[in-house]
């Protein structure tokens, strides 16, 4: 049985290992240090995919029903587990408790999903004389790097279709957020054979080794676009297959006929759901002129009743910033904007003082269209909102962007929310709703925002090779 409050190992090859070396673990809503965690060296790393390969050659073979039962039973296990790993999330990531929820049960129903999922043969002729079919197999060993904003989640969007194809796994979980995925490695140790499954942790440094380590095929990666710029270079030495899910600036356009009381609460939990840490978190509100005043008013509103504190205590909507670094990076966006005379609508004000890493929930109003508040990412609870009463305007605005992850379209014109919809370039277009996902949906972003998807039969392709296999029936006679 795990214990979630023992000290924090790795797995590999079905073994837990410690080091010697160990990195800092943070509660980012009091700064105190909370655990020491495994800080992986080359050697480790090695040992991981050595470990992967050799499990490979009879986990690529066992039947598919042994292989969805695996990822059933990790989904299992994380509900039989959901409560301890919902105290270490709100610990170790900040996110109170309905968001550590989401996050847990989500996964465990992830699970349950993806195990119910299959690649069969796709026959493309079969004619008296010739048959044509094309086969899906796996890869060998995936390298999946998960950020810190949702630790389990996105690291099971990589191992239940990698481990589900036939494929063995290493992943490493964010140095700021590896607790939940540590214990998640133990816990796999009673289910998976060895190898098939290795945790390892570490600094930036062993990212970089795992997208140049020749044993790994594919590296499944989460996190800053730039970031994943360097992953595809590093891996382009041994042509990696890669997914990248990367960065977003997610639009949400407000048409005329909206009623100000309810699209505030759409347009609040859907920009500032986990604190705003979410890159399909709406990162600009283009709100139609003739409601810019009222919607503004309501959400400012809204916002007034929400509490940011310790993801601990039951009144708390929004954490805290997960990190240090991070922290810093929201508050220069902060200060940009009070540099350039931006008016707040709300917030600005951090208390630079405060226990943990909090920032206010803030509102720039109307900011210039040019203003990096607008055009970059902040990744933290800071929204500009914006007019606009042209719609072809509007649209050139929202799709003027190096991302194209997700958007939104509000109104209660469905012809009008579905004709702008259609033109946003963007992975994910929700109309009237938002942040709606399934593991039978695609998921990834145009452009900047990443390459491949990750979820439904297409992300599960991409833990495959494709085979095509032709027989010429006549040949001979």
């Amino acid at each position: 049985m795990t214990d979630f409050n023992n000290q924090y190992v790795m797995t590999i090859d079905g073994k837990s290992v410690a080091t010697n070396k160990t990195l800092d673990a943070f509660n980012p809503a009091t700064k105190d240090i909370i655990a020491n965690v495994p800080d992986a060296d080359k050697e480790h790393l090695d040992d991981a995919v050595a470990s992967s390969r050799r499990a490979f050659k009879t986990w690529s073979t066992a039947p598919l029903a042994e292989r969805q039962a695996a990822v059933a039973a990790i989904g299992e296990a994380i509900a039989d587990h959901a409560e301890e790993f919902m105290a270490l999330m709100t610990k170790e990531q900040g996110k109170p408790r309905a968001g550590a929820e989401w996050e847990i049960l989500g996964s465990a129903a992830w699970c349950a999903e993806i195990a119910k999922q299959s690649l069969p043969d796709e026959v493309v002729e079969d004619s008296d004389d010739r048959s044509v079919i094309t086969r899906f197999s796996p890869l060998g060993v995936v390298g999946g790097i998960t950020p810190w904003n949702f630790p389990i989640l996105l690291a099971i969007w990589k191992i239940a279709p990698a481990i589900l194809t036939g494929n063995c796994i290493v992943i490493k979980p964010s140095p700021y957020t590896p607790l939940c995925t540590l214990k998640l490695g133990e816990i796999c140790q009673d289910i998976l054979p060895p190898g098939v499954f290795n945790v390892i942790s570490g600094g930036d440094e062993l990212g970089k080794w795992m997208t140049a380590h020749e044993g790994i095929d594919k590296i499944a990666f989460t996190g800053h676009t730039d970031t994943g710029k360097h992953v595809m270079r590093s891996a382009a030495d041994n042509l990696k297959r890669l997914t990248l899910e990367l960065g977003g600036n997610d639009p949400a356009i407000v048409l005329p006929d909206v009623d100000p009381q309810t699209i505030a609460a759409e347009l609040f939990w859907g920009t500032y759901q986990n604190n705003a840490q979410f890159c399909n978190s709406i990162k600009r509100i283009y709100i139609h002129e003739d409601v810019y005043d009222n919607v503004r008013d309501a959400l400012v509103e809204f916002a007034k009743e929400m509490k940011v504190g310790n993801g601990a205590d039951a009144d708390t909507a929004l954490g805290p910033i997960q990190n240090q670094p991070q922290y810093e990076k929201v508050n220069e966006y902060i200060d940009d904007c009070a540099a350039n005379g931006y008016t707040f609508a709300l917030g600005g004000d951090v208390d630079k003082n405060a226990e943990g890493w909090f920032i206010p929930i803030t509102i720039i109003d109307n900011p210039p269209e040019d203003s990096r508040i607008v055009t970059e990412e902040p990744f933290g609870p800071i929204v500009p909102l914006l007019k606009w009463s042209d719609e072809d305007d509007v649209i050139k605005r929202a799709n003027d962007t190096r991302y194209g992850l997700g958007a939104s379209v509000w109104g209660n014109d469905t012809e009008t929310v579905q004709r702008i919809g259609s033109q946003l370039d963007a992975g994910t277009v929700w109309l009237n709703e938002i942040h709606q996902y399934s593991p039978y949906q695609a998921f990834g972003g145009h452009k900047q925002s990443g390459i491949g998807c990750e979820n439904s039969l297409h992300g599960l392709m991409e833990y495959t090779n494709w085979s095509t296999i032709t027989l010429n029936k006549a040949w001979g006679k």
